[in-house]
């Protein structure tokens, strides 16, 4: 495993769609594990691939302090329910929080680093992490949805 660096606002990286995964292997799992190590060092509770400068549909997440972690590839939100408002941060904006509205809950399909369907489900905290992450994916930064004061 290796940390890698994570990429700050006003990196074109962070502007840009992601590809789909199409193979499951070492490389993928190389990817998965620095990220993981990554998101454990900055402290953070998600991590998406375009953050440390790899334009693939991977996320990670962790909602526990970094003890476990959630590795989402091809993630797609396919249910969103409800409506909820919370400050949010990104590791790839330091120092910036801002009020932001989520789904109160989300359902997402994606796969696990072996090519196993999974259904990941949130709710309030964990249902905003896995749309921002998401986001990032498709090139959208967390101040693009700031609710404007």
């Amino acid at each position: 495993m290796a940390r890698r660096k994570i990429y700050r606002e006003g990196d074109d990286t962070l502007r840009q769609i992601s590809k789909p995964v199409t193979e499951f292997d070492d490389k993928l799992a190389q990817l998965l594990d620095d990220m993981t190590e990554t998101l454990a060092y900055a402290d953070g509770a998600g991590l998406a691939a375009p953050q440390i400068g790899v334009l693939k549909r991977v996320f990670v997440a962790s909602f526990d302090g970094c003890k476990t972690f959630i590795e989402a590839v091809n993630p797609e939100i396919v249910v969103r329910r409800g409506k909820h408002i919370e400050y949010e941060g990104c590791l790839s904006i330091p120092n910036i929080r801002e009020r932001v509205e989520r789904p109160k809950h989300v359902t997402v399909h994606a796969f696990d680093r072996h090519g196993n369907p999974i259904v990941l489900k949130g709710n309030g905290f964990s249902a905003a992490c896995f749309c921002h992450e998401i986001d990032h994916l498709d090139g959208i930064l967390f101040i693009d949805r700031a609710i404007k004061k």
